[in-house]
């Protein structure tokens, strides 16, 4: 008796059968990752302030999913960043007077405003929040407007693309290409990506 499956059933049964959480490194790609993510945990800044961290966090298909037979031939890496001394909030919304512990002891507070083009928008420096020494609370101070917030993390090794910046990890036996996107930490859901969980 012939068992005829739609293209859709297909595609479902051999996602299900290949595909599973990466609990542990099971694979060269994992390492790779892992690496990649400690080396941007240990930069400092040039006045070496032990405080200032970035954070960082393996997105995409070596991070959410495992699929054996086709992974080998993605070939990227995507890692997403973000400073302990940045923060974003919805535009119109007041600082923050709390911060989760891994924040530094200043941050600096954009506002996110929608831009022109849909998906993007602008980062707009409004507050600088430093840490009370009495207290675990962040006393505010404005900014004038105008001044915004830009990507100026691109080295010589690296190209632009769309969010992230790209370089090419020269390997023994290939060439694995690494999108690193740096992010700002928002602490609520902004307006502009509501409709991103549907």
């Amino acid at each position: 008796m012939s068992h005829d499956l739609s293209l859709d059933d297909l595609v479902t049964e051999f996602l299900l059968s290949t595909c599973q959480l990466c609990l542990q490194s099971r694979n060269i790609y994992d390492v790779r990752a892992a690496r990649l993510c400690s080396g941007v945990a240990t930069v400092h800044s040039r006045d070496d302030d032990t405080k200032l961290a970035f954070i960082p966090l393996t997105t995409g298909s070596v991070a959410e999913f495992y699929i054996g037979p086709i992974l080998p031939y993605v070939g990227d890496i995507d890692v997403m960043f973000y400073c302990n001394t940045r923060l974003a909030i919805p535009r119109g919304h007041p600082p923050p007077t709390l911060l989760p512990a891994e924040f530094h002891n200043y941050v600096k507070v954009v506002e996110i405003t929608d831009s022109h083009l849909p998906g993007y928008v602008y980062l707009e420096l409004r507050y600088l929040l430093t840490q009370c020494s009495d207290d675990d609370n962040y006393n505010a101070v404005q900014y004038d407007r105008g001044q915004y917030l830009t990507n100026q993390l691109l080295s010589a090794e690296e190209e632009i693309h769309g969010p992230a910046t790209v370089y090419h990890l020269k390997c023994k036996l290939s060439e694995l290409s690494v999108d690193r996107v740096a992010c700002v930490r928002c602490l609520m859901w902004p307006s502009q990506v509501a409709d991103w969980p549907t």
